[in-house]
């Protein structure tokens, strides 16, 4: 019976709950046996509240048993990304620099939302430090493993999250994406990630690499990331750069299809090197999508690499953020995170503004090209995992972690609704991703195409073997 409960959806979660199946409290026992088991392998949570998480259980358990749950994910057990604040678990950011004897008493906007949804907290995910880099390793907590092959990286930031999901250590978990947090670890590990137009998941703090970051959510199904949203983007006046609240459930309308809608097909976005395997698998998922009624065009977008503008933009932040620690502290830093920040002390505040410039002519230029399109379609990434341990492919490419994520952070800086879903495997059994990019604020029509996708394949039923 636990193994069974450790896979299901949390929409499965709460239909049995519903019909007495099973409990919350069997639910969150499942889970904590099934971390036990396999986090030792996989180094995915920083934190486990075992004991906190069963309190929860009960409480939902008896409410249910009352036939009075409380919010839309009661006693649905979920992860928390090392990143974002969470009452009563320090949140240390992957980080020997934070101080652990803080109070710890304030949650975040999503926390706060996902426990007034009653939401049962089972622990923090691993990150890089401060989120810096694609892959999930940090001086505080080693190395973060890919469940489908414990030799390679599940991708980062929200690594622990991705390989968490993909382990069946949890149903529901928070991500963050200034980059492609969210996406190339979904795409690392085969489980579904969005990352929701800027703003429609309030964030506080906001991050320190500033508008390019976002707050978004990763499961294993489409639909279970469509009901996470919905609690996610309730409004929460801490931050000041979200936008209206629309009161919008996600979950309806997902079963539309996408017959009609004009799909962009880009395999490369003109400028990336794609491995000969992943464009295979994405060129026959996009014939997924034709075949489900979309009218598609190769065609791309027509713009240079961002590259230069992103890590500006990026290295600008981390020094905002960490260049004013003493000496002491920054020689506890992941020496790639200090060297960016020595990187960024060359860097004006000309090259800044130049940048901030340049990023709001992609953005206006890809609001334009979205114009003739519903639908932007890309790999999520070029390449499948590569060896854990390593912030690039090749051991030698320090700081250069953008290169290999060409597909992502395009979409950090034009604000860009765009979600990762599984589109197969490679020879080697490493999950591929198809990225699926919407126009500004249109969350709801990416959903809708990941779901229409996910359910005409069942790249999302294979289970890794640890």
């Amino acid at each position: 019976m636990s193994e069974d409960l450790i896979w299901l959806s949390a929409s499965d979660l709460l239909k049995g709950y519903r019909k007495r199946k099973f409990s919350p409290v069997d639910v969150t026992k499942a889970i904590l046996k099934r971390i036990e088991e396999a986090d030792g392998k996989l180094n995915a949570f920083c934190l486990v509240d075992g004991e906190g998480a069963l309190k929860q259980a009960r409480k939902s358990e008896k409410r249910w048993s009352q036939g009075k749950p409380k919010g839309e994910l009661d006693g649905v057990p979920v992860l928390v990304k090392d990143i974002v604040l969470t009452k009563g678990w320090p949140t240390l950011r992957g980080s020997r620099t934070i101080d652990t004897a803080s109070p710890w008493d304030v949650d975040a906007p999503s926390t706060a939302r996902l426990r007034e949804h009653s939401a049962v907290f089972v622990g923090k995910t691993t990150t890089p430090e401060f989120g810096w880099k694609g892959v999930t390793d940090s001086p505080l907590c080693g190395i973060t493993r890919n469940p489908w092959d414990t030799s390679r990286t599940p991708g980062g930031s929200s690594g622990g999250s991705s390989a968490a999901l993909a382990a069946g250590m949890g149903p529901l978990a928070i991500g963050t994406d200034g980059g492609g947090s969210i996406r190339i670890p979904a795409g690392f590990t085969g489980v579904f990630g969005h990352k929701p137009s800027f703003g429609r998941v309030p964030a506080w703090p906001l991050s320190p690499f500033g508008t390019v970051a976002h707050v978004g959510p990763m499961s294993r199904t489409v639909r279970d990331s469509a009901l996470m949203l919905n609690v996610m983007a309730e409004p929460d006046t801490r931050d000041w750069y979200a936008l209206p609240y629309e009161g919008r459930d996600y979950t309806k309308g997902l079963k539309k299809g996408i017959e009609g809608l004009k799909i962009a097909y880009s395999p490369d976005l003109g400028y990336a090197e794609v491995d000969k395997e992943i464009a295979a698998l994405v060129k026959t998922a996009v014939s997924v999508l034709e075949d489900l009624g979309a009218k598609v065009d190769q065609i791309n977008p027509g713009f240079e690499t961002p590259a230069p503008i992103f890590r500006t933009l990026w290295w600008c932040g981390a020094r905002s953020a960490l260049g004013k620690l003493p000496k002491t502290k920054k020689a506890l830093l992941d020496p790639g995170l200090a060297d960016i920040i020595e990187q960024s002390m060359s860097l004006s505040l000309e090259d800044y503004m130049d940048a901030v410039k340049a990023r709001e002519a992609l953005g206006t230029y890809m609001g334009e090209f979205m114009e003739d399109y519903d639908l932007l379609v890309t790999p999520s990434l070029p390449i499948p995992a590569f060896p854990a341990g390593q912030i690039a492919p090749e051991q030698d490419a320090v700081n250069k972690w953008v290169d290999w994520t060409p597909f992502s952070y395009p979409f950090n800086l034009t604000q860009q609704p765009a979600a990762s879903v599984p589109c197969g495997f490679t020879e080697a059994m490493l999950p591929a991703g198809l990225q699926i990019v919407g126009r500004k604020y249109d969350d709801a029509t990416v959903l809708r195409a990941a779901y229409a996708y996910e359910n005409a394949t069942d790249w999302m039923k294979p289970k890794p073997k640890l």
